[in-house]
């Protein structure tokens, strides 16, 4: 490996941004770090998939502590996420205890040519660069990797044990720590007017009365099975935010940043036993909860992240009874099958269901709490905005999900800052749901900019309600706002007023869902946010008039790629990691598939193909646009040159890449004439 490189061994370039945490109050290089294996995780706190790398990197934090130190650098993709409020906010809600870099200028990004999130570099002790990973599901050759390294720089003498740089932060006393979402709980609350919410930095559900502030009850316990008081709670915040999974009574329970809950209907919720699902986020399950007993179960997931760590299944499967765990999909049943970051439930009398945003594989899920029936309901698990059938449609990070009275599912998508919907399959003409959107236009546009749909623009949205008249509210997150999309309406004259997008509210702190409280005769009276970064629930009254704001449209402002027109070769790096190989017996076990926005910029080689390289043709009359390139690969535990074993595990690495490119006639202004990708790259 490093003691024999194939090519010439890469300096790693020092650390350069604007603030550090996690450290005190001094500043780190890659120099004071000589003698350490230094993982640099290029992520950013908008972006699912690398929430998905923070928990996977925590075990092996925990094994190699005495000589691994992860270094988060945080590269913004939204425009509020360069802010050094809301980068200390997410090391704080995500409980990230390694040092982090914030590169709001992604200075530091550019230099370990970093393309997509999540991205890593592992940097051996003598502060060369030996592996660059795109993507997630990385860390079983992640643990082979620093066997290696450990290995030999123990041989050479440059490995140096003892503790790092991490400096841990103080623990502060809240009664909620950033709530995600939030139900209204009607006659089933302990009092008139209470209101579930998910207390996700706590890892557990709290009951609030009406005036949004006093605890009724909590559900999701300590980790010792008993109540833990007030005081105590106080004195030592992290009493109560032990995050886990366990099913059992409200004191027993445990979840891991909970998020979306669901009230069922009543004659559901008594042919089922229980009232409440919840998305138990990082958990991968769909949990529910009898509010009468506090009695929590499981009723969907195995705990394992769909797609992405197999090797976790085969451990699960050695540990108990193999036939209990299983990733083919739905297979085994919703108790056996493997979720992906549930992040809000909505239940739809229309379809009979529970409709589920999976925000870790783009897609909506459906379950069925009577027949324990768990399906996809809408995405290929492709990630960005494409309309028309459920099952050809591209979603991205659905984060939230309103059901309005004609049955039609509205989502807020928030990787591409827009408002989509889905018409149920009982009124289509396919008889299958059909996808729509009313604003946004991609993974790439995003703004504070009320008016037209067409011109409208969000950022990052997280929630979505139905008003009483025909419109949508929004939890317009990034933009600390709530927004309103009105449908075109006709006046009593005949005219007709033109769909329109406006702002109801501002100045919140991170907006993550917002619900309507009407009056008798069902008027909107009063919108109840969840004002995440303020740790509370706040209630507004609903304008009379509604606020115009235009501060601009804005794209995500990565570098671009500078390329040639005509003839460009796409070449993928993936090198198995030690003791997997590729699995070929089935023929080929990659995958490429590639698009352009806009569609003309590539004249060849766009669609879905084996293997990781292709030859692209680029439209030398486009100037600039967007590459999406999908690259996947399957590899199985086994030796190389030995044929892979039937009971050997496997992995599917995968990632998905937007890259900014600017078209050139030559290579003079220093355009390249190759496209090089790191799906897994060992130098």
């Amino acid at each position: 490996m490093t003691s024999a490189p194939s090519t010439p061994r890469i300096r790693a370039s020092e650390l350069v941004g604007e603030t550090w945490f996690n450290i005190g109050d001094q500043d780190l290089s890659l120099k004071e770090l000589r003698g350490k294996i230094v993982i640099l995780d290029f992520w950013a706190f908008c972006c699912v998939n690398c929430l998905h790398v923070l928990d996977e990197l925590r075990p092996l934090e925990a094994k190699y502590s005495d000589v691994l130190v992860t270094v988060g650098v945080h590269s913004p993709k939204f425009d509020y996420e360069a802010e050094t409020s809301a980068v200390a906010a997410a090391i704080e809600r995500y409980d990230i205890a390694h040092p982090v870099l914030n590169d709001p200028e992604l200075i530091t990004w550019q230099a370990y040519t970093a393309r997509a999130w999540p991205t890593l570099v592992v940097v051996d002790p003598e502060g060369y660069v030996v592996a660059h990973l795109t993507g997630e599901g990385h860390v079983s050759g992640l643990y082979s990797l620093m066997d290696q390294l450990i290995e030999e720089h123990d041989a050479k003498g440059t490995l140096h044990r003892g503790e790092g740089p991490y400096v841990a932060p103080e623990p502060v006393a809240r009664d909620l720590k950033f709530p995600g979402k939030a139900i209204a709980l009607g006659a089933r609350g302990t009092q008139t007017g209470s209101f579930l919410v998910a207390d996700t930095g706590h890892h557990r559900l709290v009951e609030v009365a009406d005036d949004l502030e006093t605890v009724l009850q909590t559900i999701g316990g300590n980790g010792t099975g008993e109540a833990v008081s007030e005081d105590a709670a106080q004195a030592d915040p992290e009493l109560i935010s032990v995050r886990g999974y366990a099913d059992g009574g409200r004191e027993v329970a445990l979840f891991n940043e909970p998020q979306g809950l669901a009230l069922l209907p009543d004659d559901v919720a008594a042919a089922v036993g229980y009232d409440v699902l919840i998305a138990d986020a990082v958990n991968h399950r769909l949990r529910a909860v009898n509010l009468t007993t506090g009695e929590v179960s499981t009723v969907a997931g195995n705990g394992v992240q769909r797609l992405i760590d197999s090797e976790r299944v085969q451990a699960e499967a050695d540990a108990n009874d193999a036939s209990a765990v299983d990733l083919a999909p739905f297979a085994a049943g919703a108790l056996n099958t493997s979720l992906s970051t549930p992040w809000d439930v909505q239940y739809s009398a229309a379809e009979a269901k529970a409709i589920i945003a999976m925000a870790g594989t783009h897609q909506l899920f459906s379950y069925n709490p009577v027949t324990k029936d768990l399906a996809i309901y809408a995405g290929t698990a492709l990630e960005g905005l494409l309309d028309g059938p459920a099952d050809e449609a591209w979603f991205a990070q659905s984060s939230g999900l309103s059901i309005d009275a004609d049955g039609t599912l509205w989502v807020a998508d928030s990787e591409t800052s827009a408002v989509r919907y889905v018409i149920p399959s009982t009124k289509t003409d396919s008889g299958k749901p059909e996808v729509g959107t009313v604003v946004g236009t991609g993974l790439f546009d995003f703004g504070f900019r009320d008016g037209t749909p067409e011109d409208a623009r969000l950022q990052h949205p997280l929630g979505v309600t139905n008003l009483p008249d025909g419109s949508v509210l929004i939890a317009d997150t990034y933009n600390h706002a709530i927004r309103r999309w009105a449908p075109q309406t006709l006046n009593a004259d005949g005219t007709s007023k033109p769909a329109e997008v406006t702002t109801v509210a501002r100045d919140l702190e991170e907006p993550s869902d917002i619900l309507v409280e009407t009056d008798a005769e069902g008027n909107a009276v009063s919108i109840v946010v969840v004002e995440t970064n303020a740790h509370q629930l706040v209630r507004i009254s609903v304008p009379e008039k509604f606020l115009h704001v235009d501060e601009g449209a804005m794209q995500v402002q990565r570098p671009p790629t500078k390329l040639v027109a005509g003839e460009v070769p796409i070449n993928i790096s993936f090198t198995a990691p030690r003791g997997q190989k590729l699995d070929d017996r089935w023929g080929d076990p990659t995958q490429l598939t590639i698009s352009s926005t806009p569609e003309n910029l590539l004249l060849q080689g766009e669609g879905r193909e084996t293997g990781l390289t292709r030859q692209l043709k680029l439209n030398p009359e486009v100037t600039e646009g967007v590459l999406h390139v999908t690259a996947r690969a399957a590899a199985c535990d086994g030796e190389h040159g030995q044929p892979i074993p039937d009971s050997a595990a496997c992995h599917l690495y995968q990632q998905d890449w937007g890259i900014p490119v600017t078209i050139h006639a030559d290579t003079s202004d220093g355009a390249h004439a190759t496209l090089d990708l790191d799906l897994r790259g060992i130098h």
